[in-house]
């Protein structure tokens, strides 16, 4: 009897081994296609359930001409993913008492330009509601000046009209996060640096994040390159990232990705009330935008909170990071290529499934 159970238990753990091999077969195999079907020179990509990490790998190359690996610890711009990190640090902030997201922002920042009627709050700006309009052409996407504070890259949009009357619509824009930043600096007493250094990548013991800086070469930076209309990869022509760092200037690791949305889960940044309050998609009566505060919303149309994070897309990067909540599970996957975006958050959709097979 005892050997018969034996041989049972035996043949389970067997059978249960090779279905978790194929499962990771299968998510390898998704990640290993961005760099076969060329949509990407390298890739990384990993989930955690439950604050463990059960699958993680890299593709490709970090610099195809020099054969260097991609590996866990390439160093890779974050894009967009970075205004969530600066909305849960502006949240740290009202959650003491020393913000009040519902009123005009200029209650902090006396030098922020207020000329409609209807002010601007912080909380428009976390929605993207504010009305402040999105790089204006070509040159302010591919920024090449340098600007050595927040308030300079301001002064490039400070004057400009804004797009709607604040509240009123979503438009999507990254320097309303430079006006953030100056947010954390003017009510913390902190550069904005040392505070996101110190309350947010410390707090989730993220070791390899950081802003991006012309003048710092970092060891492990990848090459940028771009995937062009046609499907061809190429190096692409490096800008400078000072006009938005709050809103996409910062470089990490997939892994340290992971870390962020694991402290989120685990509410190591806020409380589980401040973190509902960023992820409800009916933060603004006239707005029904799939955006909370600082976080996409991806759930389906009854449960839009279900799913979140944020998706990342600018020179020599792609990046998606999802956190469920309910399921303790995050799923992030990069790629040092732009013009790859959709490819890559649709890698990271199938990641979610093949994830919860795990648990």
């Amino acid at each position: 009897m005892y050997k018969n159970l034996f041989t049972a238990i035996i043949l389970f753990l067997q059978a249960f081994s090779a279905i978790s091999q194929n499962r990771t077969a299968s998510s390898t195999t998704l990640l290993n296609d961005l760099v076969k079907n060329k949509i990407a020179v390298g890739a990384a990509g990993s989930y955690s359930i439950n604050g463990v990490v059960t699958w993680e790998t890299t593709s490709g190359y970090a610099d195809l001409e020099n054969k260097e690996i991609f590996t866990l610890d390439t160093h890779i711009r974050t894009a967009s993913i970075a205004k969530s990190m600066t909305a849960v640090a502006v949240m740290q902030l009202a959650e003491h008492g020393l913000i009040d997201i519902n009123l005009p922002i200029d209650t902090y920042i006396p030098e922020f330009i207020q000329k409609h009627k209807t002010k601007i709050t912080t909380k428009h700006i976390l929605s993207h509601t504010s009305g402040i309009r999105a790089y204006r052409n070509e040159s302010e996407t591919e920024n090449q000046i340098n600007y050595t504070s927040l308030f300079e890259a301001y002064e490039v949009f400070k004057n400009r009209k804004l797009f709607f009357e604040p509240g009123t619509k979503y438009s999507y824009t990254s320097y309303g996060y430079v006006v953030l930043g100056l947010l954390i600096e003017k009510v913390s007493g902190l550069s904005y640096e040392a505070y996101m250094q110190k309350y947010i990548w410390d707090k989730a013991e993220m070791t390899q994040t950081g802003i991006e800086k012309r003048e710092i070469e970092l060891k492990n930076a990848t090459t940028l390159y771009h995937r062009d209309d046609r499907g061809n990869l190429k190096k692409a022509k490096p800008n400078n990232l000072s006009n938005r760092v709050p809103g996409g200037g910062f470089y990490s690791t997939v892994n340290d990705l992971i870390k962020f949305g694991n402290a989120l889960i685990n509410h190591h940044f806020i409380s589980e009330e401040t973190f509902s309050l960023m992820i409800d998609y009916n933060n603004l009566k006239n707005v029904n935008s799939r955006y909370g505060l600082g976080f996409r919303l991806y759930g389906d149309e009854q449960n839009k909170n279900d799913i979140i994070g944020h998706s990342g897309s600018q020179t020599g990067t792609s990046t998606q990071l999802f956190v469920i909540p309910n399921l303790k599970t995050v799923v992030v996957v990069v790629a040092n290529t732009s013009g790859s975006s959709s490819e890559v958050s649709k890698v990271a959709r199938e990641l979610i499934a093949t994830s919860q097979q795990h648990d």
